[in-house]
């Protein structure tokens, strides 16, 4: 009462979950198929920068490779168990 009660796990706070992370732990296809579509992003991002096709947008396109790298990692950290 009054904030006075004793909680078991009074120091830790509740962990957060953001909707994408509750749906790849869910669905290890829904986890595959975004990796798929990652890697696919990726590979055409970087066969766009070896070609040169891009020149006026090569830093867009380097950021935006850094980002498909970036949720890779996240999406892999995230279902880890």
């Amino acid at each position: 009462m009054f904030g006075l009660e004793k909680d078991k796990d009074k120091g830790k706070p509740k962990h957060f979950e953001f909707d994408l992370e509750k749906e790849l732990k869910a669905d290890h296809k829904e986890k595959k198929r975004v990796l798929d579509q990652i890697e696919a992003q990726t590979n055409h991002l970087k066969t766009t920068l070896r070609e040169g096709t891009a020149s006026e947008n090569f830093d867009k396109c380097g950021v935006l490779l850094q980002a498909y790298a970036a949720l890779k990692r996240v999406v892999n950290r995230t279902t880890r168990t």
